[in-house]
C-alpha cells in the first residue's frame, strides 16, 4: 500500500517565485495530494463496478440494448449513488485546492508581484503586448475552476493566477509531475533526445505556455536552442517569466501572442513546435487556424508535437470515454469532449500536414525516483493513467513533397 502513496507536498522544490506555504496550508495540499491519488486510483476502480453491476443491467432492461455512445452511459451513471459520491468528492478536492491556493498567494500578494517585476525587469524573458486579446475560450469560464482563469488577477500586473496554478499543481496531480511540476516537459525532451539523438534545434516555439512548466525543461535540454513560449494570457507569463528567470534559464522569452495569429513570425521560422495538454482548451474554431498557422512557422522537415491524452474511438470502452468527460462536466473544461472525439489525424491534415508524415507515440513519463515512486505501465498507453504520455506528432514535408 505505501507504494501507492504520492510524495509528500513538502517535496516540491522551491523556486524562488514559488509562494510560501505556512505549515496548515502545505498540510492541506497535502491531504488533497493524497486525496487526489485515491479518488482517481483505487476509489476510482469502484464505477467500473457500479457499471457493470447495476447500470449496464439497469440500462438494458429498460432499452434492451447497451449503450451506443459515452453520452447515454454518462447520464445512466449520473444517477448511480457510488459514482455520485466519487463525482463530488473529486469536485470537491478542485474547488478545495483552488481556495488553499488563492489563499495563500493573496496572504503573500506583495511579496510575488514585487519579486516578478525585480525578475521581469533585469532577465529580458518577458514581452507583452496589451493589443492581444483574449479569445473567448478562455474568458467563457473560469478553467479548472481556478478563479480568474489563466488571464484574470486581483489587480492591473499582478501574477495571482500564475502563482496559483503552481503552487497547487502538485497536489491537483498527485505529485505525478515531479518536484517542479514539470514532468510533462522533462518526458518530452528524453523522448526526443531517445528517437532524434541527431535533432539540434536552434528555434523552438512553444504554444499554450501558461507559466511554462512544459516550456523550460525544453530550453534546459536544448541549451543551444531559442525557445519562444507563447500565451495570450499575461498573468500566466508574468509568473512565468519570472519563474524561469528564478530557475537560472536565459534561452527562452514568454511572449503574449495567440496561436491563431503568428504573423509576428516569418514562413519556417521555428525547428520545432511544441504543446503539451493545450489542444484539449480549444474552441472547434480555434483549433483549425492554429495548427495551419503552426504548419506555417515550422520549416520543412521540422517537428510539431502535441502531447494529449488519447482520442476517443472504438478501441476506448465507452465506460472509460464516459469517465474522461467528466472533466468536461465538471471541472470547466468545456472543449475537452468535442476535442477528444475528433479526427486530430484528420486535422492536422487539413492543416498541411500529410498523413504519411503523422505519428502517435507514447511517451514516458520522466519523474524523480528517488522521492516519487515509479508508476507500472507495462510499457503501452493505459488511457494516460500509466507512466505513459499519448502525444501526436508529425515531421513537415520538405518543399519538393509538397510541389509534387
Amino acid at each position: 500500500m505505501s507504494s501507492d502513496l504520492p510524495p509528500p507536498y513538502t517535496a516540491l522544490e522551491r523556486h524562488p517565485m514559488m509562494p510560501v506555504t505556512s505549515h496548515d496550508e502545505a498540510a492541506r495540499f497535502n491531504f488533497l495530494t493524497h486525496m487526489n491519488r485515491y479518488i482517481s486510483g483505487t476509489l476510482g476502480k469502484g464505477n467500473k463496478l457500479a457499471y457493470e453491476g447495476r447500470v449496464l443491467p439497469a440500462f438494458k432492461a429498460v432499452h434492451g440494448r447497451d449503450p451506443e455512445h459515452r453520452e447515454e452511459v454518462r447520464v445512466a451513471m449520473n444517477e448511480d449513488p457510488f459514482h455520485r459520491m466519487w463525482s463530488a468528492l473529486k469536485r470537491n478536492t478542485m474547488e478545495m485546492r483552488q481556495q488553499n491556493g488563492r489563499q495563500c498567494v493573496l496572504r503573500q500578494l506583495d511579496e510575488l508581484d514585487a519579486m516578478a517585476r525585480q525578475f521581469n525587469e533585469h532577465s529580458g524573458l518577458l514581452q507583452l503586448d496589451a493589443s492581444v486579446e483574449q479569445p473567448i475560450y478562455n474568458t467563457c469560464v473560469d478553467i479548472h475552476c481556478q478563479p480568474g482563469g489563466y488571464h484574470g488577477g486581483e489587480r492591473e500586473g499582478d501574477v495571482t493566477v500564475g502563482a496559483n496554478y503552481d503552487v497547487g499543481l502538485f497536489a491537483t496531480t498527485g505529485g505525478a509531475l515531479g518536484r517542479l511540476n514539470d514532468g510533462g516537459g522533462q518526458a518530452v525532451v528524453a523522448h526526443i533526445k531517445q528517437v532524434m539523438p541527431d535533432f539540434a534545434p536552434k528555434r523552438i516555439l512553444d504554444i499554450g505556455s501558461t507559466v511554462g512548466h512544459n516550456a523550460v525543461p525544453i530550453a534546459q535540454g536544448f541549451p543551444e536552442a531559442e525557445v519562444t513560449a507563447i500565451d495570450t494570457a499575461a498573468a500566466s507569463l508574468r509568473y512565468g517569466a519570472a519563474r524561469a528567470a528564478g530557475l537560472g534559464v536565459k534561452n527562452i522569452r514568454f511572449v503574449q501572442c495567440s496561436g491563431e495569429d503568428l504573423s509576428r513570425y516569418p514562413d519556417n521560422h521555428f525547428d520545432w513546435v511544441q504543446t503539451t495538454m493545450f489542444l484539449h482548451e480549444l474552441s472547434s474554431d480555434s483549433m483549425p487556424r492554429i495548427l495551419a498557422e503552426a504548419h506555417r512557422v515550422l520549416r520543412p522537415g521540422g517537428l510539431i508535437l502535441h502531447v494529449e491524452q488519447p482520442q476517443y474511438g472504438p478501441d476506448m470502452p465507452l465506460l472509460e470515454q464516459m469517465l474522461r468527460d467528466w472533466d468536461a462536466y465538471n471541472n470547466n473544461e468545456p472543449f475537452w469532449s468535442a476535442m477528444h472525439g475528433l479526427d486530430l489525424k484528420g486535422e492536422m491534415e487539413a492543416a498541411g500536414f500529410a498523413r504519411k508524415d503523422q505519428f502517435v507515440v507514447g511517451v514516458r513519463a520522466v519523474a524523480d525516483p528517488e522521492i516519487f515512486p515509479p508508476s507500472p505501465d507495462g510499457g503501452q498507453e493505459d488511457y494516460g493513467r500509466a507512466a505513459i504520455w499519448n502525444a501526436y506528432g508529425a515531421i513537415k514535408a520538405p518543399v519538393e513533397e509538397t510541389v509534387a
